[in-house]
């Protein structure tokens, strides 16, 4: 399909393609059906509501591992996952205002003896055990009633709006394992920044 659009614009504008045209093309199209298909982090859905002068969070985010961070997970390695939450004011002829910051992290592990994954919540201690991989994965994508902000925060008579990524902290892994994950795109999961109306 890439290939037939683009020879298509170069037939109409009398350009004469090439033998090396056509393979290139192929390529360059499986590379990006391959980038496509790779690994990474994505936040699907966020939204937030007031109740009793506070805002709270619900996300839904989906968690993609790379063959690396899978091998190491369940070799006994931790891994930490971290949310970034901004808050901004939104304003006219400047960039918007950092009103608040917040990072929500998780520490996952894979005990062998035990057979289980374990999630920790490393902003109150909270920990979790799950029978799978798939189910810890499930439970770190599904996020509700995060507290973010007091009302009392935010000028009524102002805009804001949420920004919100997730994304494996290298800098959390053992020292040994840093390098490799810091020259590896197998370990640069992060995903976009997704932003909603607050």
């Amino acid at each position: 399909m890439l290939y037939t659009g683009v020879t298509a614009v170069l037939d109409q504008q009398g350009g004469r393609r090439p033998g090396w045209l056509a393979p290139l093309l192929l390529l360059s199209g499986l590379m990006f059906a391959t980038l496509a298909w790779a690994s990474g982090f994505q936040v699907l859905d966020v939204s937030t509501r007031l109740e009793d002068n506070i805002y709270w969070l619900d996300a839904d985010l989906e968690y993609d591992l790379s063959t690396p961070s899978l091998e190491a997970l369940d070799s006994g390695v931790p891994l930490t996952i971290e949310l970034q939450i901004r808050i901004l004011r939104a304003r006219t002829w400047v960039w918007d205002e950092l009103v608040s910051e917040f990072r929500q992290r998780f520490r996952l592990e894979y005990h062998a003896l035990a057979r289980q994954y374990l999630i920790t919540n490393l902003n109150n201690g909270e920990l979790a055990t799950f029978p799978s991989r798939v189910a810890a994965l499930r439970f770190l994508g599904r996020i509700r009633r995060l507290p973010l902000l007091k009302s009392a925060q935010l000028d009524p008579t102002e805009k804001y709006h949420g920004q919100l990524r997730t994304r494996l902290d290298i800098e959390a892994l053992p020292a040994p394992l840093r390098p490799v994950a810091y020259l590896s795109p197998d370990w640069r999961l992060t995903s976009e920044w997704y932003q909603w109306p607050l």
